[in-house]
């Protein structure tokens, strides 16, 4: 991948404009910084023990029962990445503070990292929670940009998978799939692994529930893995080809 594609990755990852704006304001008062030395995806036995320990035993059982009590979570087609082997980029719409557990419930004891954008870092506890639960930030500047896209390369190369929101902002109950950025779909094509998409759709709660909730329930569907198509020279018109095929594909869904 050459010096170009890099920072155009990390910049468009990492510009903000209306859209990319998350509406929900975390509290971020500490600093985080990444420099040449940070481990995206941490290597050390001790730590990969206990980070599956918590992810696998604690994380996942826990929040299966409460993304069952609070949203009535239904996933459809999930045999789509339960059956999938190998390597692959996932990407959903960024509507629940919850939907990467959901992603991470319905992806099951399959090796998955999410993406996400620094701020998480910042705030106390949670910081080293999310890390221990796979998390990866994007760095804001472009310094680093080679050891992110290194991290990331690497863990597709190994067969595992990684979660991006090609949205970039977390708009809760948003029922439109927004414009997409490059990043998730330019890893699939450098790295040749497939995109399995996942849509968040809203429904009416149904039953007791509707007495006690404002707010709707969630279906997780997942659509089948979409392989990138190597019909033009340039790498970016085959990037921009596989954005728009899922972008069309996830936005069907949404609209049903």
């Amino acid at each position: 991948m050459n010096i170009v594609t890099q920072e155009r990755i990390i910049e468009e990852e990492t510009t903000v404009n209306e859209e990319d704006t998350d509406v929900i304001k975390l509290w971020e008062p500490l600093k985080f910084e990444i420099d040449e030395n940070y481990e995206y995806i941490p290597k050390g036995k001790i730590f990969n023990f206990f980070s599956n320990i918590l992810y696998n035993v604690i994380a996942l059982p826990v929040l299966k029962v409460l993304t069952k009590i609070i949203y009535d979570l239904k996933i459809e087609g999930i045999e789509n990445i339960r059956d999938f082997q190998g390597g692959a980029v996932t990407v959903s719409n960024h509507v629940l503070i919850l939907d990467c557990a959901m992603v991470g419930i319905a992806c099951g004891f399959k090796k998955i990292y999410y993406t996400t954008r620094e701020g998480s870092f910042k705030i106390p506890f949670v910081r080293k929670l999310i890390k221990l639960l796979r998390a990866v930030p994007i760095p804001s500047t472009i310094n680093n940009k080679r050891y992110f896209t290194q991290s990331i390369n690497q863990v597709l190369k190994e067969g595992k998978l990684v979660h991006f929101y090609p949205e970039a902002a977390l708009w809760p109950y948003c029922e439109k799939i927004r414009k997409f950025k490059y990043g998730a779909f330019n890893f699939a094509v450098q790295n040749d692994v497939p995109i399995i998409p996942m849509v968040f759709k809203f429904r009416e709660a149904k039953g007791i529930r509707k007495i006690f909730k404002k707010k709707q329930d969630v279906t997780l569907k997942i659509l089948e893995p979409i392989k990138p198509e190597y019909v033009y020279e340039d790498r970016r018109e085959n990037e921009e080809l596989l954005k728009q095929k899922v972008h069309e594909m996830m936005e069907k869904v949404i609209i049903r």
